[in-house]
């Protein structure tokens, strides 16, 4: 798209934090007429800055929510007033599902196409350029209009709420590895062997592929016993080094779960069930 008509783009933002600042100043300098607001922070050189939602919504095509769950409701609430029967109200927030649906809701009782998107790595850093999921009925709209300016969206089919599902799926696996790093590097701390255990960590890391997710799935699974017996001395251990056991009571008690939910086998392994699927997995 040529510079003239990537200047055709109005778009709104009402956010101007880590996130929205930096997403703000990377659409301006893509060319895009941008406009905003922000109750506590002034709008970037080039950016037209508004008193209130409503005025800087207001002529937008799209509106870019990038504040905070919290506040996602008010500033949807406050806007809306200044949208028109075209304009799309994208939801960056990272948010549950259960709250895309009810801005998805709101908006569509306003006549406002909604899409609901996920940042999916951090935007220091990246900003426009952070790749992005979107669904919801104007997620194709969206992305139309974010990738013509450089942006990377990839658009899942069906409703909103299904962006912000599989990026705090993923945060389950990418947050809780991350507080086991943290927990594990404090006891190491403790005991004297820090960097010996870091050490350890990555060389574990670096070696992870794909048949590491089988075998950590499968083997919890497997040896569910001795493991949360491991687990529970694990976490006993870090209660002496004077470390609170949070994710290693926590992973001592699902290992305990799968106990409970498996049937033991001739050779005393453990056959636990698939109850979503109703496969078992040994």
């Amino acid at each position: 798209m040529s510079s003239e008509e990537t200047s055709s783009v109005r778009i709104a933002v009402l956010g101007f934090g880590e996130a929205g600042g930096r997403i703000v100043t990377d659409l301006r300098d893509a060319g895009a007429r941008v406009q905003g607001y922000d109750p506590a922070v002034s709008a970037p050189f080039g950016v037209r800055e508004h008193p209130d939602e409503a005025s800087a919504v207001s002529g937008a095509d799209l509106v870019l929510s990038v504040n905070s769950a919290e506040a996602a409701r008010d500033a949807m609430r406050a806007g809306l007033p200044g949208a028109g029967p075209t304009t799309v109200w994208a939801d960056l927030n990272t948010a549950a599902p259960q709250l895309k649906r009810e801005l998805s809701e709101t908006a569509a009782a306003a006549g406002v196409g909604f899409a609901d998107v996920s940042l999916m790595t951090p935007v220091p850093g990246r900003g426009l350029y952070t790749p992005m999921l979107t669904s919801g009925d104007a997620a194709r709209r969206y992305a139309e209009a974010l990738t013509s300016l450089g942006a990377h969206v990839e658009t899942l089919e069906g409703e909103a709420g299904l962006a912000a599902e599989r990026k705090l799926l993923r945060s389950v696996f990418f947050k809780g590895l991350a507080a086991a790093v943290v927990e594990a590097l404090e006891a190491g701390r403790a005991a004297g062997c820090e960097d010996w255990l870091r050490a350890n960590i990555a060389d574990e890391l670096t070696r992870a592929d794909a048949d590491t997710v089988r075998r950590l799935v499968d083997g919890s699974h497997q040896h569910a016993v001795r493991r949360a017996h491991e687990m529970s001395a694990a976490a006993d251990m870090l209660t002496d080094l004077g470390v609170d056991p949070l994710v290693s009571g926590a992973s001592r008690d699902l290992l305990r779960r799968l106990v409970d939910e498996a049937a033991p086998t001739h050779n005393g392994d453990l056959v636990a069930t698939d109850t979503t699927h109703g496969r078992q997995s040994r």
